[in-house]
């Protein structure tokens, strides 16, 4: 891409140099605070990381709950900017397109459209050299308690072409992120399939489909029309000889360090632990919790709160307690393998059960009598190491898959990353 004519340092260590005919002006110098409040008809909007400030109630996965009176939220009007100064080091901000009102922990500034387009402003404020500048601005213990202050906030130099070059340049990434944007849909759109044809190769072998079926009578014939010869349908219950979940209240977290592995629902996969976001608790809790259960080795851990029905095999070798969210199964081994229950479980007949069971429109729970109830196909135990074993080597194969195509998509979100950057810092001309 081309570059300008010629530049000039603008002042500013994170802007670098910009073209001569720009100016840099402070943040203050295009924004004004704002906090215009009393307008609890109006929709409440919430300010995304990827998307900026939208409606709230146009997503599922806000969690954030709403006050009841809300004359004290913050009136936004469009083209006004809105930060959510906890998570502004994430990049948390933007221009509104929408009429509507906001938390009152949110920074609302009108922006002064006589020098600045709000689309340009929102995608300047939003590019990734921006957001380090935040992230040095933002004060803290921890990263989840960072605040940053509108004093601050207000000084942070920032490039300002002439509002022709600010149309182009919003046209120029209107067009490019919205192509790029398309891409990596088509490219999560190709995920969601892989996943549903993994399920479906997945179940048939479980299930022993196209092998000798037979129908299938009595309970979980809703959920198993056919199996195959020598699988059994079982309920839970069956195959453990004990069934506890983890403390029923919230304890306090410790440092690493100083702790034990303390999982909740959003820790496990099917296929593996997540472990990036692991909360410790204390020695003394830690022992507490194990008078109720101890996970260990050989056990299959179940959710029953928040995301219920997901089931993966204990393979950890360090000590680890889990939440109340978590069910531990304490198999019977002469019964069950823990891998091979853990597919069983995660198979399309036993998730449809387990979210039948599920109870509570907010504060979801799989409870620990009812999940005993659910049937699941069972081979001989001589059969289920060589299932596993298959399973297991499928899985290998469409993680492989996913996974390159997750570096494809990685790849786009960098490209539009730089693309934006590049054009609202003037280092290319558009």
């Amino acid at each position: 891409m081309q570059r300008y004519e010629s530049y000039k340092p603008s002042g500013a260590e994170w802007v670098g140099n910009v073209p001569s005919h720009w100016d840099v002006q402070p943040l203050r110098a295009v924004t004004a605070l704002k906090s215009d409040k009393n307008r609890p008809e109006l929709p409440v909007l919430s300010v995304y990381r990827e998307y900026g400030v939208i409606l709230k109630d146009s997503r599922d996965d806000n969690h954030n709950a709403t006050s009841l009176d809300t004359s004290t939220y913050k009136v936004v009007k469009p083209g006004d900017l809105v930060v959510n100064k906890m998570k502004a080091w994430q990049g948390s901000m933007g221009v509104s397109v929408h009429d509507g009102i906001v938390s009152p922990a949110y920074i609302t500034c009108a922006t002064r459209t006589d020098r600045v387009r709000p689309a340009y402003l929102h995608y300047l404020l939003r590019s990734s050299p921006l957001i380090g500048v935040y992230n040095s601005l933002s004060y803290g213990v921890r990263v989840g308690q960072w605040d940053m202050h509108y004093e601050d906030f207000k000084q942070i130099p920032i490039p300002l072409p002439p509002k022709d070059e600010q149309d182009r340049i919003v046209a120029f990434l209107d067009q490019k992120t919205a192509e790029i944007d398309a891409a990596i849909a088509k490219k999560e759109r190709l995920i969601e399939l892989l996943n549903e044809q993994k399920d479906v190769v997945f179940d048939h072998i479980l299930y022993g489909q196209g092998n000798s079926e037979l129908p299938v009578d009595g309970g979980g014939s809703q959920f198993f029309p056919t199996l195959g010869e020598g699988i059994e349908l079982v309920q839970l219950g069956r195959v453990c000889r004990k069934i506890a979940d983890g403390p029923h209240f919230s304890p306090p977290y410790v440092d690493a360090d100083d702790g034990y592995l303390f999982l909740s629902a959003g820790n496990i996969r099917p296929s593996k632990f997540l472990l990036d976001d692991v909360k410790y608790v204390s020695e003394r809790h830690f022992f507490e919790f194990c008078k109720r259960v101890r996970p260990e080795p050989g056990d299959v851990l179940y959710t029953k709160g928040g995301t219920t029905g997901v089931a993966k095999a204990v393979d950890i070798d360090l000590p680890f307690q889990v939440w109340v969210h978590i069910a531990v199964l304490k198999l019977r081994l002469d019964l069950v393998m823990p891998q091979y229950l853990a597919y069983a479980l995660n198979s399309s007949g036993c998730y449809a059960q387990s979210q039948l069971f599920t109870r509570g429109a907010t504060n979801k729970d799989l409870g620990l009598t009812r999940m005993k109830n659910i049937y699941l196909p069972i081979r001989p135990l001589s059969e289920q190491a060589v299932v596993v074993g298959r399973l297991r080597r499928l899985n290998d194969q469409f993680e492989k898959t996913e996974a390159s195509i997750r570096t494809e998509i990685s790849m786009l979100t960098n490209l539009k990353t730089g693309l934006v950057a590049s054009a609202v810092t003037g280092e290319v001309k558009v």
